[in-house]
């Protein structure tokens, strides 16, 4: 009697920690919302002059069709700017298509909302041949006040890997110089 109640349990034990296991194995993935990273951001060379800037994307799985907002905050830029120059790396793969681009103001997202365009700035958006650089040229100066976004529509990259694109903005002025605003690291799963 004694020994049928243990192999009992045994079994029931035995069977329970199986249950368990094939339920966390087959368990569905859980995808987190693309677009910033957590308030952890780990770099090889943290460089003083780096700075961080802010994006959504709509999707973060590789060769999958989404949106990017490469967000310029007001708090990010100190002037108004007349061309924006978006550097990218040379081993980004996807088709970058000015007709697929649209310069914006936005509201950022949060918990409840989505980033969005509130309304479309016109302007002129070219990317060279080697696909390694976007220029905006606003046809009016965009002010400091309010956030802006390059919008672009796109599948991603294929392969996880991440990218970082640099913002570089020229103020309206008599020195047509472009200075360093900022760098968006995105990582694609």
């Amino acid at each position: 009697m004694k020994q049928s109640l243990l192999r009992q349990a045994l079994t029931l034990s035995a069977a329970a920690a199986l249950t368990t296991a094939s339920q966390s194995m087959f368990a569905p993935r859980s995808e987190a919302q693309g677009g910033t990273p957590g308030l952890m951001e780990f770099r090889w060379d943290s460089d003083r002059d780096y700075r961080k800037l802010y994006y959504f994307q709509t999707s973060a799985i590789e060769n999958d069709r989404s949106e990017w907002y490469l967000q310029l905050r007001a708090k990010d830029r100190k002037t108004a700017f007349m061309k924006l120059t978006v550097t990218v790396p040379d081993y980004f793969d996807s088709k970058l298509r000015p007709e697929r681009m649209t310069l914006c103001r936005t509201s950022a997202g949060s918990m409840m909302s989505r980033t969005r365009c509130l309304e479309e700035v016109p302007a002129t958006i070219e990317v060279n041949k080697s696909q390694t650089a976007i220029e905006v040229y606003p046809d009016t100066p965009v002010p400091v006040e309010g956030d802006y976004s390059l919008r672009i529509k796109l599948f991603n990259p294929q392969g996880s890997r991440m990218y970082q694109l640099n913002a570089l903005i020229q103020a309206p002025g008599d020195v047509p110089m472009s200075g360093y605003v900022g760098s968006w690291l995105i990582d694609i799963d």
